[in-house]
């Protein structure tokens, strides 16, 4: 956990019982649950180390969309192949 001045980072380890064969979808469905009680509760899902395909569908509601505009401008000067992680940041155009 790290603090910084507008408030705390803090670092979660989630452990369950469960049907080992099939933790990847018992962990999703845990986290999934964890991060809605996140950002419903005025927190954020990307911090410092980015976004990743998993915190997507909250970032979507969380950046303003005047934001998003920027970044796809960005993108299509900077990545016109559209070849550096397509679909992270917003859907690709």
């Amino acid at each position: 956990t790290h603090i910084y001045p507008d408030g705390p980072a803090p670092y979660f380890t989630w452990f369950a019982y469960g049907d080992k064969s099939r933790i990847p979808e018992q962990y999703m469905a845990i986290k999934r649950i964890a991060e809605q009680a996140m950002v419903d509760a005025g927190g954020t899902v990307t911090h410092h180390h980015a976004l990743g395909r998993d915190h997507r569908p909250w970032y979507d509601k969380e950046r303003p969309e005047l934001f998003c505009t920027v970044l796809k401008g960005a993108k299509v000067a900077l990545d016109p192949g559209q070849l550096l992680n397509p679909g992270v940041l917003f859907d690709p155009s």
